[in-house]
């Protein structure tokens, strides 16, 4: 392909990225009011004291245990700017996160700031834990309400009230070994497999001598919810008055995730990763093929072997999930013009974007397409415009108040399926039944 085409192509994505970014009408530009910003050089200003110091609280899931060096980063640049607001980080990983921020915020300490998914962002939102931070938008000259992705920033707007600024948005992709393919003689997955051109390729790869697994799509609520997306199936109607996780589209689905396992014996079954991780397996070249998040590209980076990525395959069609994640402030922070300030340079400075690109720490919610022209030009992987190209097949997970509960619950009803002690159809009659008496 010549460099004119490929500069031609380049912009053409770039372009259709920029689009699904502003799918929708942007946000009107508020008439201006007093900011809390610096004066510019040159303006009459009256002296006053200097403000006392305050210290924050940060709460993060995404920064541990990869990206703590990156965000003390983005940290020491804005207390540069803001000397008198200090900010203090607390991390969890993510399988604790949430259990652990309920318990702190039911203790009475709970963070100035803390980041939120979309996945549970309702529940906190229903619950007036969330400070509407739209007033404070509306005095701020200081920043363009249009810097956001208005998809990304939609999410976390709720009865009307902007209880969140989104940080980043991400996607899962098919990461493989092409060291892995190499050997077995098999051509590189393409965006154009299905489960089952997976499974065949997955069959090949696979070999118990060595201990090398073809392929991993874990049994769990996150990747049970794309798939019944790809199968046509539905959680639910829109006004959630109907609940159709039962049926045989939704039991398909999982049947299929069923499979790998025990049918086809292509992917691990919990015992046989003997408390390994995906991403453990991966790294240490025992997995052909890993459906798991864009957040992996720095975990990923230097093992010893070639890899890259693909949009990973569907069944009757694609679909891809959509994740974004925002910095949330407690209604009740003591200190919460100095929490907006940290929010508000966190998720939509230039340096901090940067910051995030240049370390694979997901993508930021913002719309300049640069950004974009620099994450695509890093490696590995070579193949980055996956990424872009992903996102015209993204959908979001199936969200209610209780979200928690529905997520563990179906991921208890999952683990009984991997176990035999229900089929496919009885898990899910059973999901019917408990998100029912949720959404009551």
């Amino acid at each position: 392909m010549s460099t004119k085409s490929m500069f031609f192509r380049s912009a053409a994505l770039l372009l259709a990225f920029s689009i699904l970014l502003t799918a929708c009408a942007p946000a009107v530009t508020p008439p201006p009011v007093p900011s809390s910003e610096p004066p510019m050089e040159g303006q009459n200003v009256i002296e006053t004291a200097a403000p006392e110091p305050v210290e924050i609280t940060y709460y993060t899931f995404s920064a541990a245990p990869d990206h703590l060096k990156e965000l003390n980063q983005m940290i020491e640049i804005f207390q540069a700017k803001y000397p008198n607001i200090t900010v203090k980080v607390e991390t969890a990983p993510f399988n604790d996160y949430f259990t652990k921020l309920q318990t702190i915020i039911a203790g009475g300490t709970a963070p100035d700031v803390f980041e939120l998914n979309y996945e549970n962002f309702v529940t906190y939102a229903d619950k007036g834990l969330l400070l509407d931070l739209s007033p404070m938008l509306q005095a701020d000259t200081t920043l363009n309400p249009n810097v956001y992705s208005e998809r990304a920033n939609q999410a976390f707007s709720y009865k009307g009230m902007q209880l969140g600024l989104p940080a980043t948005f991400s996607t899962v992709m098919l990461f493989y070994n092409k060291d892995l393919f190499d050997k077995a003689g098999l051509a590189y997955p393409t965006a154009d497999w299905t489960w089952q051109d997976a499974v065949e390729a997955g069959k090949k790869l696979t070999d118990p001598a060595t201990g090398v697994w073809g392929l991993y799509s874990g049994v769990q609520f996150w990747e049970f919810y794309k798939k019944a997306a790809q199968n046509n199936c539905k959680f639910f109607n829109e006004d959630k008055t109907q609940v159709m996780i039962n049926s045989p589209e939704c039991v398909q689905a999982l049947q299929t995730m069923v499979d790998f396992v025990k049918t086809d014996k292509v992917m691990p079954s919990a015992a046989e990763m003997g408390g390994q991780s995906d991403g453990d397996m991966f790294k240490a070249g025992k997995l052909a093929m890993d459906v798991t998040g864009i957040w992996m590209f720095a975990a990923y980076k230097d093992v010893p072997f070639k890899w890259d990525i693909t949009v990973e395959p569907g069944m009757d069609a694609k679909a891809t999930h959509f994740f974004a994640n925002a910095a949330s402030i407690f209604a009740a922070s003591k200190h919460s013009q100095e929490a907006y300030e940290w929010v508000k340079f966190f998720t939509s400075d230039p340096q901090m974007a940067k910051i995030r690109i240049d370390a694979g720490w997901e993508l930021p919610a913002l719309r300049d397409p640069a950004l974009f022209q620099d994450y695509l030009s890093q490696t590995p992987p070579s193949n980055r415009q996956a990424v872009i190209d992903s996102l015209q097949f993204a959908v979001v997970p199936p969200v209610i108040v209780r979200q928690s509960e529905m997520q563990d619950g179906i991921n208890k009803l999952l683990d009984q399926v991997m176990l035999g002690e229900l089929t496919p159809q009885q898990a899910l009659d059973q999901a019917k039944l408990l998100i029912e008496g949720l959404l009551k």
